[in-house]
């Protein structure tokens, strides 16, 4: 009997470990978003970039993790270096991803992985010495001159080979030591990869692909999907006869070299020809890592922008938005592409649009550091459904001086709420600054208004007794019911006027507003704000001296310049 008990409570705590193992952080399209799952429960990743040398030694790490629970992240996001992890080849140390996980598990944070082998910006600097000094077995991009670049060439068949190897090996060791936990939630295959300085590899490998015939799989993909490729690719498909088969230039055309816009496709063809290969060596390298622990994979990209509007001005090869359906035939095992973004709001909120596709979740790995990039965490998170956010160089300022650290707060108070109303319409993100003061939006049956600054008691009411002029804000708001918002923010002034009206009047004013905090996903009313402080008294609220037919929501200032949480109602009277 106790042999059979045993034998029981073995075989039950191997079907646990099994469900616990296979229940692995995933992607889901939950209605029309998709959502990152973690623990079996949808999760909104509060990001944060390390530097690039951060996690190259453990005792430069051990500080870290403690420093990033105090910044409110909830996940770091973290490079590991393919020289470091296979110094010899075959030999494989992974003293560096042991403290890494160990170190976010223990401050409770999940952990965004970053693959740093091949590429990375372009170039291959984190390739182990034994690949660099083997050029003949792990061949170099090289120009049409034949000049040879710091580059590994993605027709190098022996390096794809390697670096799946390595990446393999490294998924094992994640699966063995965390899968339990699920510290690591997702993988970036390198970083920023793609030719500089020219519109293709000139490699006697791909001057030959390149005279031949488009590949098989991406002809026989765009066939299977005709009518819904996506515009760029559809257009040049189009003009020149959707032809089934051919060669590069014949399927899609001589190249426009016009490079007087940025947003022109110049030198498209060599691109797509450029993506497929790099697509190709990635997949090798993401399907190869899938068959030890299949997490959530994706591809990070430096963005076509002003002043590198053109193939090789960016690395030309790399998950650019134009370019998602060659990725999609090439890199079935990729899941996603992702945007660094490093450049002004406008051109920021253009790309992060393109890159919002069908079946493509905003996630954004990077983004610059500092306040702006604090307060548009905001907007991407609401406009955009985005499950991640990550401004880089997180580890460069201390918490207290970082206004991430009171974003996140407010925003770890949220995700419940966020998740919620995902895909949904009910909610939309704020940005704005001193270039675009306002932002008009509909929301709830009501034309919204978000001012840049605190209104005219602004200044009278902070207790600083300061008054200063706001460079930018941020916030967030949601419909949670007929004439119902929760709206966070601070620094900025609401306005609403009902799109109708309706039988109940043609006034409105407030029937509730309580300034709160959701704890566990809760909401607690901290105070129920009226008078000066809310809904009348001094025209600060929806008070006096204002049209009847429209109201108007300032925020409290909060000690040490935090966000404020407002839950209100309204109602109509005649």
């Amino acid at each position: 009997m106790k042999k059979i008990l045993t034998l029981s409570f073995m075989i039950t705590l191997t079907f646990l470990s099994f469900a616990q193992v296979t229940s692995i952080p995933r992607l889901e399209k939950q209605g029309e978003a998709i959502k990152l799952i973690v623990d079996d429960r949808p999760f909104l990743v509060l990001g944060g970039e390390l530097h690039n040398s951060s996690t190259s030694g453990t005792s430069y790490m051990s500080p870290i993790w403690e420093k990033m629970r105090r910044k409110n992240l909830n996940t770091v996001i973290a490079p590991v270096y393919w020289e470091l992890m296979e110094p010899e080849e075959g030999k494989f140390d992974f003293t560096l991803v042991d403290s890494m996980i160990m170190g976010a598990r223990n401050q409770d944070l999940r952990l965004v992985l970053l693959w740093f082998a091949s590429w990375k910006n372009g170039y291959s600097m984190y390739a182990p010495g034994w690949v660099k000094l083997d050029q003949e077995k792990y061949p170099r991009a090289v120009n049409h001159e034949g000049e040879s670049f710091q580059m590994l060439s993605a027709f190098g068949k022996e390096s794809m080979k390697a670096d799946a190897i390595a990446f393999r090996a490294l998924m094992k060791h994640i699966r063995e030591t965390d899968a339990v936990h699920q510290t690591v939630i997702t993988m970036q295959i390198e970083n920023e990869m793609g030719l500089f300085m020219t519109d293709r590899d000139y490699c006697k490998d791909a001057n030959k692909a390149f005279s031949e015939p488009v590949p098989g799989d991406l002809m026989k993909y765009l066939n299977a999907n005709r009518g819904n490729i996506q515009p760029e690719i559809d257009s040049v498909w189009k003009a020149n006869g959707y032809k089934k088969t051919g060669k590069w230039e014949e399927v899609f055309g001589k190249s426009n070299t016009d490079r007087s816009n940025w947003k022109l496709l110049s030198s498209l063809t060599e691109e797509l020809f450029t993506v497929y290969h790099y697509a190709k060596y990635i997949e090798m390298i993401a399907s190869e890592g899938k068959k030890e622990y299949p997490l959530p994979m994706y591809v990070n990209a430096w963005i076509k922008q002003p002043n590198g509007g053109y193939p090789g001005k960016y690395p030309n090869g790399g998950p650019v938005p134009h370019t998602l359906d060659i990725w999609r035939a090439a890199a079935p095992s990729v899941d996603f592409l992702a945007p660094d973004i490093y450049v002004p709001i406008d051109i920021a909120k253009y790309t992060i649009d393109q890159y919002h596709r069908p079946g493509n979740p905003v996630f954004i790995p990077e983004f610059r550091h500092g306040d702006e990039g604090s307060n548009f965490a905001f907007w991407a998170y609401g406009q955009h459904d985005a499950i991640a956010f990550a401004p880089f160089g997180i580890d460069d300022r201390e918490p207290e001086d970082d206004e991430i650290t009171r974003t996140y707060s407010v925003l770890g108070q949220l995700s419940d709420l966020i998740l919620q109303h995902q895909g949904k319409g009910t909610m939309t993100g704020i940005y704005i600054d001193t270039v675009t003061p306002v932002q008009k939006f509909e929301l709830g049956g009501f034309r919204i208004e978000a001012r840049l600054g605190g209104g005219i008691y602004a200044a009278f009411l902070d207790p600083s007794g300061r008054s200063h002029r706001q460079a930018n804000a941020g916030g967030i708001i949601f419909n949670t019911g007929p004439d119902e918002f929760i709206v966070a923010g601070k620094n900025f002034m609401l306005t609403f006027d009902p799109v109708s009206l309706d039988n109940k009047g043609k006034f409105i004013d407030v029937e509730f507003m309580d300034e709160g905090t959701f704890i566990d996903g809760r909401w607690v009313t901290e105070r129920r704000l009226n008078g000066d402080e809310g809904t009348g008294g001094g025209d600060y609220g929806f008070g006096t001296g204002r049209s009847l037919t429209s109201g108007r929501l300032n925020f409290q200032p909060q000690p040490g310049d935090s966000f404020s949480i407002i839950r209100f109602k309204m109602y109509r009277y005649r």
